[in-house]
């Protein structure tokens, strides 16, 4: 049995979602032959996380797959990246490698053009999605396309089961895989003076994120009121594109990052996408935690915490599954609410604490059990019933 976990990203805050489950597979020694197909986006965090897995066990194949054809890298540099012609093509031109597959698992769902437009119609499609947030995109029609689902909780299982894209022999709940990456070590200090520390997280989707309304404005706060200390940590993609273009619904949002004056200041730290803002050790420094649509709050909230959502396109959000997240905190609408909401450092209460953890045990099945572990046993007994 021939199994490839594949990483065709322009970041690499995917790998960590679906790579624990190859190295489980791996250990179990099972039957299956294990590779890991990675493209230039996601290679330094493949090769990261297998470091550290190596020095205790072994670790699959790591195979670079062919790079983008010439035309798909411009068309998708003229772009400004906003079309991934250049995903699309690192498919076409290592189909070759999806072919000699019986499986191939992935967090993302551009790999459906495997079967749907490249014909690999015998290829079993294993997704792992990667997090588990609310948004509405995370529940399309696509998401009911593939041959097993892993899901990280009922949640989850519950909102594709109501939009009726589980297959009934298609899904299982495993866990979060994530979770079973070891820590990271610890490093220096982030901060000089001890302060209570904020976590500001936008994501990049122009309809839902707060950055391009009012994330100047929230770096310029913090700057000048030193009473917090400021980790500015944007989802990953949010700059990596010139443009960034947002389905459900449409929206266009022209991207451009911080100041240089906002990085001259030692209580606030801005890292707009290196390992650290993806393993988690900024939502495991936070006292508080500040977004909008990222589904990093529920890695957040796994220690409950205050939180405080951002809401300046006034959504009508209350009683909308897409913006459950917000049920864990504030939500502000404008400068002065949130300058309101911080005048004095946010406490828990007793309430918001006990709601935070049914939303976090609602979203994922933790068990003893490794959710590798169990991710992996999915993907063996789903194949063995082909």
């Amino acid at each position: 049995m021939r199994i490839g976990f594949l990483f065709n990203h322009h970041g690499g805050h995917q790998v960590a979602h679906a790579l624990p489950v190859a190295f489980e597979l791996q250990r179990q020694n099972s039957e299956a032959e294990v590779s890991i197909l990675v493209s230039a986006g996601c290679e330094a965090e493949v090769r990261r996380l297998a470091a550290v897995q190596a020095v205790r066990n072994a670790i699959p194949e790591i195979i670079r797959l062919r790079p983008p054809s010439a035309l798909a890298s411009a068309a998708n540099k003229a772009t400004g990246r906003a079309i991934p012609a250049d995903i699309v093509s690192v498919l076409h031109r290592n189909l070759d490698r999806f072919r000699a597959l019986d499986a191939l698992v992935v967090p993302e769902k551009t790999s459906l053009l495997l079967k749907s437009l490249f014909g690999l119609k015998s290829l079993r499609l294993v997704h792992t999605r990667h997090g588990a947030g609310d948004r509405a995109i995370g529940f399309d029609k696509a998401s009911g396309k593939f041959d097993l689902v892993l899901l990280s909780g009922e949640k989850i299982r519950d909102r594709l089961a109501q939009a009726e894209l589980l297959k009934e022999d298609g899904h299982a709940i495993v866990g979060y895989p994530k979770f079973d990456l070891p820590p990271r070590s610890a490093g220096p200090r982030l901060f000089p003076k001890d302060r209570p520390t904020v976590v500001y997280n936008p994501h990049p989707s122009p309809a839902l994120s707060s950055w391009y309304a009012m994330g100047p404005q929230i770096l310029d706060w913090f700057v000048k009121d030193d009473r917090y200390n400021l980790i500015f940590a944007p989802h990953i993609m949010l700059f990596k594109k010139r443009l960034t273009a947002s389905l459900s619904p449409f929206a266009l949002g022209w991207n451009y990052g911080p100041r240089p004056d906002h990085y001259e200041h030692d209580h606030v730290l801005i890292d707009t996408g290196s390992a650290a803002s993806l393993d988690m050790t900024y939502t495991d420094a936070a006292d508080i935690y500040i977004g909008d649509a990222s589904s990093q709050v529920y890695e957040f909230i796994r220690r409950p915490r205050p939180c405080i959502f951002l809401n300046p396109r006034r959504i009508a959000w209350q009683g909308n599954p897409d913006f459950a997240h917000w049920r864990a905190g504030t939500v502000v609408e404008t400068m002065d609410e949130l300058a309101a909401a911080l005048a004095e450092v946010p406490r828990l209460s007793a309430a918001m604490h006990d709601r935070q953890e049914d939303m976090f045990r609602y979203s994922f099945d933790l068990q003893e059990r490794p959710s590798s572990e169990r991710a992996a046993e999915a993907i063996l007994a789903y194949m063995a019933r082909q």
